[in-house]
């Protein structure tokens, strides 16, 4: 896997997307490399979809530069839609259309030989454990069930990078592993994944690389532990009777990193272990006359790298 990983495959520069005064994309640039799960991690709204639909040639390139497999979005939007699939975050399925009639649809619409078709579609079928469903209507399938045909479909090309727009969107618990097992099988396999999300477990699961993106803009990248990493060894969440004093009290111990307003306080990231330092941080709060309410120490997760960049949760 280390070999294909050093090979770039979607290469994006200082792209920009607006709708009439909507900035929905603010220059951003990034890199995906060959064989990995890369994430978009962001709430709705925030450039995740407009970004993809760049990128798969649905909407076009206002600014910027964009290159998946080697060929530029741009000038040979042919060849990019040749080395790609999707899977859309809105349900695109016929539903008086079969299982297999779905995916034969789709084989014929790129071409596909009869023989490879039929094999491929078998094949796909498999994959997504829907053999028993083969011959039943899209209307009659689960929720479940029309997620993993879309990923099927979507791989029916064999392509070098699949799209993943939220494809857990409203699945339950076990339908989500389930996708997310297929997920890392087709990834084994060789095919690229990028993948958009507003789930923290997804991406935190899933991916080699996360890049977070707010209102537009990337404002971090790296892989899950690299992101809870740069917020420091641990975390507290305090709430106080005054957190401008608190926070400048805080801000003069060398044990803390940062101090930055949340949805429910203050979020205190330390540069040394929570239980040694906690005890220390509520005495000089005390003697400073400052009343806690509330403090709750823990590691760093993918939901605290969010806060710590946008003072907001990601639900917000």
């Amino acid at each position: 896997m280390e070999s294909l990983l050093s090979e770039p495959i979607i290469e994006v520069r200082d792209l920009s997307h607006s709708f009439g005064d909507v900035v929905a994309v603010d220059s951003i640039s990034f890199t995906v490399m060959r064989g990995e799960i890369f994430s978009f991690l962001g709430p709705n709204g925030a450039g995740k979809s407009t970004t993809i639909n760049v990128l798969t040639t649905l909407l076009p390139i206002q600014k910027g530069e964009v290159r998946i497999a080697g060929h530029d979005v741009a000038t040979e939007p042919a060849l990019v839609r040749k080395a790609i699939g999707i899977v859309f975050q809105e349900e695109t399925l016929d539903r008086d259309l079969t299982v297999w009639e779905i995916l034969e649809f789709h084989g014929r619409l790129y071409s596909m030989p009869r023989d490879e078709r039929r094999a491929r579609i078998d094949e796909m079928i498999r994959l997504v454990e829907l053999e028993k469903k083969r011959d039943v209507l899209i209307k009659h399938l689960s929720g479940g069930m029309k997620r993993r045909l879309e990923i099927a479909r979507g791989l029916m090309t064999r392509p070098e990078v699949l799209y993943l727009d939220e494809p857990t969107l409203g699945l339950d618990p076990q339908s989500r592993l389930r996708v997310w097992d297929y997920i890392r099988q087709v990834n084994r396999e060789g095919t690229t994944i990028f993948l958009t999300t507003h789930y923290m477990d997804e991406a935190d699961s899933l991916s080699d690389r996360i890049n977070i993106i707010d209102h537009g803009k990337i404002i971090a990248s790296g892989t899950s532990d690299e992101l809870k990493n740069a917020l420091g060894e641990d975390m507290i969440y305090l709430e106080t009777d005054d957190d401008a004093k608190t926070t400048g009290i805080l801000r003069s111990l060398p044990e803390v990193k940062d101090v930055k307003p949340s949805f429910k306080g203050l979020s205190v990231t330390l540069n040394k272990e929570g239980t040694k330092t906690l005890p220390v941080i509520l005495d000089r709060l005390k003697e400073g006359g400052i009343a806690i309410r509330s403090a709750n120490l823990k590691k760093p997760t993918l939901d605290d790298v969010f806060v710590h960049f946008t003072g907001r949760e990601i639900r917000g």
